[in-house]
């Protein structure tokens, strides 16, 4: 039994079901959080992530947000559009992967240090097996950074997010921690720059089982 099936089969539909190649064929050069919850995002990133470590940016687009204090020695991008990876400068490599079509990641076991993904969790439609798939290509001990506001395209994300708030959100992001059944250490965050004007911020950290 698939993992997915923990939950009912409708929460992850979508309004617009075409294929996501389509919906992302052009680039959109946009940070899609505000300059506040990008620097809460920076302090949160130098507290998990090593330093000097080879580093997995899921769902990338044309920027990533790391800090530069982590120094990172490899930073590899994971995503659907081709211009917005190629332009990103902290990327050294990229792949373009529909993890809804393919949740396999094309990457060896133990191949990160830590991996991230930021503001894109919610379009996940498989999010369990992909979260094992991260699992997978992480050290033992290596931390998985999931980060998201309140802002999406609502067409693509899935409707148990469209459908629910802030909490639920992060309920249901540590879920799919616990059903990939490969992390430890799962805390929720809530990083919200506290300024009315600024858009929130939260985020699910887990780390690889030892």
């Amino acid at each position: 039994m698939q993992a997915e099936q923990r939950f009912p089969d409708h929460y992850f539909a979508r309004y617009d079901e075409n294929d996501d190649q389509v919906f992302y064929r052009y680039p959109r050069l946009t940070v899609h959080i505000d300059d506040a919850a990008i620097d809460a995002l920076g302090k949160l990133f130098n507290e998990e992530l090593p330093v000097n470590g080879t580093i997995l940016d899921l769902m990338s687009s044309y920027r990533s947000h790391l800090p530069a204090d982590i120094e990172p020695k490899h930073v590899v991008g994971l995503g659907l559009n081709e211009d917005e990876l190629r332009l990103n400068p902290q990327l050294n490599e990229y792949h373009v992967h529909d993890l809804n079509r393919e949740p396999a990641l094309p990457f060896a076991d133990a191949a990160f240090d830590a991996a991230v993904c930021t503001v894109s969790v919610q379009y996940l439609t498989r999010p369990v097996e992909v979260f094992a798939e991260i699992g997978r290509v992480l050290k033992p001990g290596a931390p998985f950074v999931v980060s998201f506001s309140n802002r999406c395209f609502p067409s693509k994300a899935v409707q148990v997010w469209v459908h629910t708030g802030d909490k639920q959100h992060v309920s249901l992001v540590r879920c799919y921690f616990e059903y990939a059944g490969c992390f430890e250490h799962i805390r929720t965050l809530d990083r919200s720059p506290r300024h009315w004007i600024s858009d929130p911020l939260y985020a699910v950290v887990g780390r690889r089982v030892v």
